[in-house]
């Protein structure tokens, strides 16, 4: 598996909860690889945007969102017509990227979503469920995604 994985998103936790679970696997995995996190700003729009002021908003967040990922590493970004993948499939995957990259790179983009530009630097675009999720949540659940493809990796019992 990679030695370092970056997790971009966009907008912060504002949930403690939210924040402490986050935290809990940042540990965890912080024995197996070295985490960051790159937290960037979430564009202000007002309450009822138009499909201009979102267009607008997502291609800010894309230039912040590209500058973040590292010239080496493997961009995959989350969005929900990327292909879905069960931790075993996930966990090949990551590790067939191990071979051709330093690092893994996740993103997770603001509550409109990514940017075309960002989806397609993406070597990958992953899909966690057709269910919708906040994309605040969705940190949460990748996180432990990652966390498990690392755990199934090593053999294990965590994933059952």
């Amino acid at each position: 598996m990679p030695p370092s994985v970056r997790f971009i998103t966009v907008g912060s936790l504002k949930e403690s909860y939210l924040r402490e679970a986050v935290a809990e696997y940042r540990k965890r995995l912080s024995g197996m690889c070295r985490v960051e996190e790159v937290e960037l700003k979430e564009s202000r729009l007002p309450d009822d945007p138009s499909e201009s002021e979102i267009k607008t908003a997502l291609a800010n967040e894309a230039k912040a969102i590209l500058a973040a990922v590292p010239p080496r590493a493997y961009p995959v970004a989350l969005c929900v017509e990327g292909v879905k993948l069960s931790s075993p499939e996930l966990t090949k995957k990551l590790e067939a990227v191990c071979n051709a990259s330093d690092s893994l790179c996740f993103i997770i983009g603001s509550s409109f979503g990514l940017d075309p530009s960002v989806k397609a630097a993406a070597k990958l675009r992953l899909s966690v469920s057709d269910l919708t999720f906040p994309h605040q949540l969705m940190r949460v659940i990748l996180y432990e995604a990652v966390y498990r493809c690392y755990q199934i990796d090593k053999g294990t019992k965590y994933h059952k």
